[in-house]
């Protein structure tokens, strides 16, 4: 149980290094939050400060969502443990500790978080987000779409109501965190 506790206090932790918010104040750029969109993600980064520092964001984000989901399995832990590892890390992303809790949507986060978990899942889920993201060019689209297919995904190779539910916890918070961009699509205003 201590593992556990730990496992997932660590992933959460990880999580909360918002890769936005270091690299921009590294970089010397303006905070993300108080920028843009004002959020502390790649796409946000991208408009702000350039393709570098959100390739370079992107990757932080991405990697604070596989490795603690990588470290689980190699641990052996048990599907819904390392399910909830995912869920860790993607909360901790959203509302992270050392920030405020004021963190990102956290699309790139539970992409990679799926990839760790189950890679051929991970590759659709991105394969959704890659082909909304060409046909319609709005990011936040295609990540509202993509996460709505997540738990059916997950049900599809993990067929585990516990394990289908945190994913569908992690792509009910993810859409919610969108809510302003839904807004503006039903407005027209996104693109």
């Amino acid at each position: 149980m201590i593992e556990i506790v730990t496992l997932l206090l660590c992933s959460y932790l990880l999580g909360s290094l918002s890769s936005a918010i270091l690299l921009s104040k590294i970089m010397g750029f303006k905070d993300p939050r108080s920028e843009g969109s004002n959020n502390p993600g790649a796409t946000n980064v991208l408009r702000i400060a350039g393709k570098k520092a959100a390739f370079l964001t992107l990757l932080g984000d991405c990697l604070k969502g596989l490795v603690p989901v990588l470290v689980a399995a190699a641990l052996e832990a048990d599907p819904l443990i390392i399910a909830l590892t995912a869920f860790a890390a993607f909360a901790g992303h959203c509302f992270p500790v050392f920030f405020a809790f004021r963190g990102g949507k956290g699309v790139a986060t539970a992409m990679a978080a799926t990839v760790g978990f189950n890679w051929l899942v991970g590759i659709v889920l991105i394969a959704i987000w890659l082909l909304f993201a060409r046909v319609f060019k709005i990011s936040s689209l295609a990540g509202i779409i993509s996460f709505c297919a997540l738990p059916a995904l997950i049900y599809w190779r993990v067929p585990d109501l516990g394990v289908t539910a945190v994913f569908g916890a992690i792509s009910t918070i993810l859409i919610w965190r969108h809510r302003a961009n839904i807004q503006r699509l039903l407005s027209g205003e996104e693109g």
